[in-house]
């Protein structure tokens, strides 16, 4: 069983706020758009962390983390990038490794509007964090936190908080 934290669009930011919200998971997830590789660097020493960059990450965070990236955590196949799109509007180059990996949960943001959505299409689970970070034109920033225990995926719990003015 796995506790595992999703989020996206941080921009930069990792407060107290998310640290608390993630305080009990076993590992974050993060769907680009981090907003350098020293704040990469700070959410992998506070839990174990994947993530992919964003369009908004420079260069050397993008050395490091990949556009996708594909993975398994308790049996589950998943797949995660920042610009993927939604089921039925999947960006071209999304869509090309969902036919390729079959994952069961597919993961992105860049639209900083959180939605879990059931694909029965692709029969998977998409998932986008909204945005976590200050930055962008989000009013309300988000994650989301669930469990994982072989191949059932559940109790997910949203977190929601306003943006600083």
């Amino acid at each position: 069983m796995r506790y595992i934290g999703i989020i996206s669009d941080t921009h930069g930011t990792f407060d107290e706020t998310l640290r608390l919200f993630l305080r009990d998971v076993d590992e974050i997830w993060h769907a680009g758009d981090i907003g350098s590789l020293e704040l990469a660097d700070e959410i992998a020493a506070y839990k174990p962390l994947r993530a992919v960059s964003g369009n908004i990450d420079g260069g050397m965070t993008r050395r490091v983390y990949p556009t996708f990236q594909s993975f398994e955590c308790e049996g589950i196949r998943v797949l995660m990038t920042h610009i993927g799109g939604y089921p039925r509007r999947y960006d071209p180059r999304a869509v090309e490794r969902i036919q390729a990996l079959h994952p069961q949960l597919f993961i992105s943001g860049h639209s900083h509007i959180l939605r879990v959505m059931n694909d029965p299409g692709y029969r998977l689970l998409h998932i986008n964090p909204g945005a976590a970070g200050e930055y962008g034109f989000h009013k309300v920033r988000t994650a989301v936190r669930f469990v994982i225990d072989g191949s059932d995926m559940r109790d997910m719990e949203v977190g929601e908080w306003p943006r600083r003015p």
